[in-house]
């Protein structure tokens, strides 16, 4: 029987978008929904977003991370796959990681989602029809 690989599972969500994480020790390997993370977010400023978590631990290099995400769009995806990484360094050791974390806003779920749409107000939430005046 082959023995599971260990590793540290975290949650993260940010607007419509879910990111399942595991991370696990070893060299840095990020594959996100079965592709690597430089293709799957390949501008600079992507790429800045999500290896914000393992610059601020100073753990860059020292740990591979596979994650699922569903929903929302590129960089909802990014602030979720950020808040999973985050919670998992959290849950590896909190004295060490928190500190550099919480100050930065990485531990803390953006809630700001679309605003769901009502019943008979013509296909937007807020629409309403316009009184006639005379």
């Amino acid at each position: 029987m082959v023995s599971p690989k260990k590793f540290t599972y975290a949650v993260g969500r940010r607007r419509s978008a879910t990111a399942r994480v595991r991370l696990f020790k070893g060299k840095q390997e990020i594959l996100v929904n079965g592709k690597l993370a430089t293709d799957y977010w390949p501008s600079k400023e992507q790429q800045n977003r999500y290896l914000q978590p393992f610059i601020l631990t100073d753990t860059l290099g020292k740990y591979s991370v596979t994650v699922k995400i569903i929903g929302s769009g590129k960089m909802g995806q990014i602030g979720a796959f950020t808040h999973a990484v985050s919670r998992a360094f959290n849950k590896l050791d909190k004295d060490k990681y928190r500190p550099a974390l919480k100050k930065n806003g990485l531990l803390t779920r953006d809630s700001r989602m679309k605003e769901t749409r009502k019943v008979g107000r013509g296909g937007k939430a807020r629409f309403k029809k316009q009184s006639p005046k005379r």
